[in-house]
């Protein structure tokens, strides 16, 4: 499903965006779904083990931010996770052994959906090896407008930025030399993916737009790329999140920078939350020079519009 190009594409920058991995009709099943979820979320008032809510959320207004391990919450969700076309596409990437490393449903809903600051997932579970990536499914159009993922072109051949402040993890870079200049949005339409490696450098902006942003994501870890932190308590649950391929007792150690997430977060929870105790931050504004001059990610290729 994927080009030489497009292969050739995500290994140089460090991210890729698809279109079409997904039927119309399949992508209108989740966001169908998802506004169900939605709509269940009113009876909510404290985020708990299925929902992350925004700040201001109410039963009159819902804020939903995040659907918690989606899988566990619906058949639809499951189904995703492992389909076969995105199995391909992350094949070609990490190789056939595939396993799935963590889930979610970040929603950006419109004109108040929150930003995510600039981060390396790499930061928060580095492994053995670093052929590790994220797939995001996009149950709504993604642009720059409502908030898709910005990513950082090369950044995941580079160094492992701090995250920690006060000692302490924060979730996001927080290095004082930190310039995210070159970044581009990832703009795919509803049923594309986005994919970015696990060492990229992403945020994404608020949602100023009349329009929302959700966005199914799954990690995947090649099967021979075990995790350093936190270790592997239960070999038998670990196993059972493959999702393509087979596991094995072998680990490929690589020579790849690490940092570990300890000491963890004064504040724990999603991302959002750990992301609340930083002083400062590198704001993601989403600004460009001018239309002519922006760049989108599409089908793999960088073009400019």
């Amino acid at each position: 499903m994927l080009t030489r190009e497009q292969i050739e594409a995500y290994h140089a920058d460090g991210f890729l965006g698809v279109e079409g991995v997904f039927t119309t009709e399949e992508a209108d099943d989740l966001r169908r779904i998802t506004d169900d979820f939605v709509e269940k979320s009113r009876q909510v008032a404290h985020s708990d083990d299925v929902f992350d809510l925004e700040p201001g959320h109410c039963a009159e207004t819902p804020r939903l931010r995040r659907i918690k391990e989606p899988t566990n919450q619906h058949e639809v969700y499951a189904r995703a996770r492992s389909d076969k076309r995105l199995m391909e596409i992350v094949s070609r990437l990490i190789g056939p052994n595939i396993r799935c490393n963590g889930q979610k449903l970040n929603m950006k809903s419109a004109e108040f959906g929150s930003p995510v600051e600039w981060h390396q997932d790499w930061a928060f579970y580095p492994h053995t090896n670093d052929d590790l990536l994220a797939v995001g499914i996009a149950i709504d159009a993604m642009t720059l407008e409502n908030g898709c993922l910005m990513a950082i072109p090369g950044s995941h051949r580079g160094r492992v930025y701090n995250h920690h402040q006060d000692g302490h993890f924060a979730g996001a870079v927080t290095e004082a030399d930190f310039n995210a200049e070159g970044a581009v949005p990832i703009e795919v339409g509803a049923g594309g993916v986005s994919i970015h490696h696990v060492r990229a450098l992403h945020g994404s902006v608020p949602n100023t737009s009349s329009r929302p942003r959700r966005l199914l994501l799954f990690a995947y870890a090649a099967a021979d790329a075990l995790p350093l932190v936190p270790p592997v308590t239960d070999w038998e649950a670990f196993n059972a999140k493959i999702v393509a391929g087979r596991p094995t007792y072998e680990p490929r150690l690589t020579d790849v920078p690490v940092r570990v997430p300890y000491p963890p977060a004064p504040r724990g929870g999603s991302i959002y939350e750990i992301q609340t105790t930083l002083r400062s931050c590198f704001k993601i504004t989403g600004e460009f020079p001018s239309a002519s001059e922006k760049v989108t990610v599409k089908a793999g290729k960088s073009a400019h519009i």
